[in-house]
């Protein structure tokens, strides 16, 4: 949560919205959000799903101990999930992928062009065309 109010900023820019949605009460959340410093720095909604019915929906739920995975799910306006990160529980996200997966969505929708592997802001996108194919 910590990480991704440290990029906030650039996804608001982005017309992208955050929730961060746990199986913790609300009042978890608040304590939470009060002690820990980096918690504090969090602006985004803190969704609570004490019923696991938001967690089993996104099939994000560990049924062994009642706690969501380390997942980031993208949605596009249209409300189709566009891609799910799943992060194994020692292993936090990386939140820049994440934004550059955004970006990267953004401008393939923007352009009709594919966005190839480690592409970056301001670099070209792939002209989606059979004929180029082996071409470029």
């Amino acid at each position: 949560m910590a990480a991704v109010a440290a990029i906030y900023d650039q996804l608001m820019f982005l017309n992208t919205e955050v929730l961060a949605i746990s199986t913790d009460s609300v009042y978890s959340h608040k304590i939470f959000t009060e002690v820990s410093p980096s918690a504090s720095q969090v602006t985004f909604p803190l969704l609570s799903d004490r019923t696991h019915k938001i967690s089993k929906a996104y099939r994000v739920l560990n049924e062994k101990t009642g706690a969501t995975l380390r997942a980031t799910i993208i949605i596009d306006p249209e409300g189709t999930i566009v891609t799910k990160f799943v992060n194994p529980l020692e292993v936090g996200r990386n939140v820049y992928e994440i934004l550059r997966v955004i970006q990267g969505i953004q401008y393939s929708r923007r352009t009709g062009e594919g966005v190839p592997a480690n592409w970056v802001p301001g670099q070209p996108g792939i002209i989606r065309d059979p004929k180029y194919i082996g071409r470029i």
